[in-house]
């Protein structure tokens, strides 16, 4: 089966209108937003400036007097659930979830390659490949600590190219770590090219998705848990491995988002 290297069919994230990104809302309420962040979209402004997340915070205030803010961290090239803290005490308590390791991240990968087994772990040290320059990482063995758990979801064999679909789970969060245990596992990401085989540039954009997130923001109710539809420029080797489109259309639709039409907001108080 050949799989060609397609231009990806998602909306130039620069040219996305504020309205446009309001439709990527996954989920809302009074502490936080859920965004479904576009492939190719920075999550903030860096030193060479360009189009960025931030540029439509504006919009996503949804009558509260502060902009959002982000909670954590998605790579440009990486899509899907980025959560967003609406007012300082809800920001805080946010990084604290993420910063010790409650929050529950999911992602979805297509790789080159494949590990044989079903699941298992990696457990490779990371450091920063350069101390003073830009943020890529390597594997080193007096780094931090990092962890990371995978499972096949399906595959496609018999080509000179075979592919797997993986769910990886971040144990820890450090940056590129997904990208980095896979490429040093024998298995880059596809599209990846800092870590993997991808050109520079008019390759695969970068295959892999920020699939679910289960954020435990209320002591006394259940983690709000949030699922983001798979991208289009993903579909093409994920229905290759064997997913179904038709289980993304029955996605349950997103919660906390009944209080859209109201044009202010009091942020609720986590319980």
């Amino acid at each position: 089966m050949s799989l060609k290297a397609t231009p990806p069919k998602d909306m130039t994230p620069e040219h996305l209108t504020p309205e446009e990104m309001g439709s990527r809302l996954l989920y809302r309420d009074g502490l936080m937003l859920i965004i479904n962040k576009p492939a190719g979209l920075a999550v903030h402004k860096g030193p060479k400036g360009g189009a960025s997340l931030e540029d439509y915070f504006d919009a996503l205030r949804f009558g509260l007097p502060r902009m959002p803010a982000l909670a954590h961290r998605l790579d440009k090239e990486t899509s899907g659930c980025l959560v967003l803290g609406r007012h300082r005490k809800a920001l805080a308590d946010l990084n604290d979830l993420f910063r010790y390791g409650k929050v529950g991240k999911t992602y979805w990968a297509v790789v080159e390659g494949g590990p044989v087994e079903p699941e298992g772990r990696i457990e490779l040290p990371l450091g920063r490949l350069d101390g003073k320059i830009g943020w890529w990482m390597k594997h080193d063995p007096d780094g931090l600590p990092s962890q990371s758990t995978w499972r096949v979801m399906g595959r496609v064999e018999g080509t000179t190219a075979p592919l797997t679909w993986l769910a990886l789970e971040p144990l820890t969060g450090r940056t590129h770590q997904l990208r980095v245990h896979c490429a040093e596992s024998g298995f880059p990401v596809l599209g990846d090219n800092i870590y993997g085989t991808a050109p520079r540039h008019g390759g695969p954009r970068l295959h892999l998705h920020a699939r679910e997130i289960t954020v435990p923001l209320y002591k006394n109710k259940p983690p709000i848990k949030v699922t983001a539809p798979v991208p289009e420029h993903m579909k093409e080797r994920l229905k290759a491995c064997g997913w179904n489109e038709d289980d993304d259309k029955q996605l349950p639709p997103p919660l906390g988002l009944s209080s859209r039409a109201r044009t202010d907001e009091r942020a609720p108080k986590p319980q």
